[in-house]
């Protein structure tokens, strides 16, 4: 057997990005899962925000071009406007002279402005269970080939993996770039374009349920190695959908992600 890879991606010394097994999705062995190129364009976003002083990731929205292939790939990133308090940017994701992502985001400056305890809605509420008290639990297309189901490692919170709504963390058990850790911001949009798979309405050997976009709103920064996901996928009968999830860390509450979700038949295999 190959060896594990040191972790998603290779940076080399021109500044690509090298996409390993890691990052296979489920839909094709040829492709990307969405969520680590998101993230490699979320550590492109963080540090041009930092040297505005704009620390915290407030959205990332992505729409997905193309199916992200395994091939190396490169990001650029251009400010839109940058101001004291916070600053909009785009980025795109390329790969083989093509742009197979656009990205949008808000990053936000950040002070210590804590909540008065008579705050309506306030503390915001936990994750259905904790990770320590949720089993361990794998995707169902973990195991065939070395992919997105072995870069990161579930625990089931609420409901049935891939049958429903669902409640799973999320931990990345590699690297997201080799050498790196990866940041609180990173760690949850690698988990963030999950939503849909993890509560997946329809049987996934007949049917396919591709996000087009990502949008993710955070509130605060991530703690923890943890992320855990509460989705619901809602299918409207013409081909169409949206997966919809609340995002937690363990201390709480800390945002939401959606997906516009293209839902079509898988074609019957060939006979033998």
């Amino acid at each position: 057997m190959n060896p594990t890879p040191p972790g998603a991606y290779v940076i080399d010394f021109k500044g690509q990005f090298h996409p390993s097994e890691l990052t296979r999705g489920p839909w094709s062995p040829h492709h990307q899962h969405a969520g680590p190129p998101s993230a490699l364009i979320c550590r492109a976003l963080e540090a041009a925000g930092a040297k505005r002083g704009l620390t915290h990731l407030a959205r990332l929205t992505g729409n997905l071009l193309r199916p992200v292939p395994l091939v190396a790939c490169r990001i650029e990133v251009t400010p839109d406007y940058l101001g004291r308090n916070a600053g909009h940017y785009s980025a795109r994701l390329i790969a083989e002279d093509k742009e197979v992502a656009r990205y949008t985001a808000l990053m936000q400056s950040e002070s210590d402005l804590p909540v008065p305890a008579s705050a309506p809605g306030h503390p915001l509420p936990p994750a259905p269970r904790s990770w320590a008290d949720s089993p361990p639990c794998r995707m169902p297309f973990a195991g065939r080939e070395l992919g997105y189901g072995d870069l990161v490692e579930n625990r089931l919170a609420e409901g049935r993996f891939f049958d429903g709504p669902c409640a799973a963390w999320f931990r990345l058990a590699h690297a997201l770039v080799a050498g790196e850790e990866a940041s609180p911001y990173q760690r949850v949009v690698v988990a963030a374009d999950s939503g849909n798979g993890i509560s997946a309405a329809l049987d996934f050997a007949r049917y396919s349920f591709v996000n087009c976009d990502l949008t993710i709103h955070l509130l605060r920064r991530p703690v923890g190695a943890w992320v855990c996901l509460r989705s619901r996928s809602a299918l409207g009968g013409n081909g169409c959908g949206i997966a919809d999830s609340e995002l937690y860390d363990e201390a709480g509450l800390i945002g939401r992600a959606t997906q516009s979700l293209a839902v079509r038949r898988r074609d019957p295999p060939a006979p033998a």
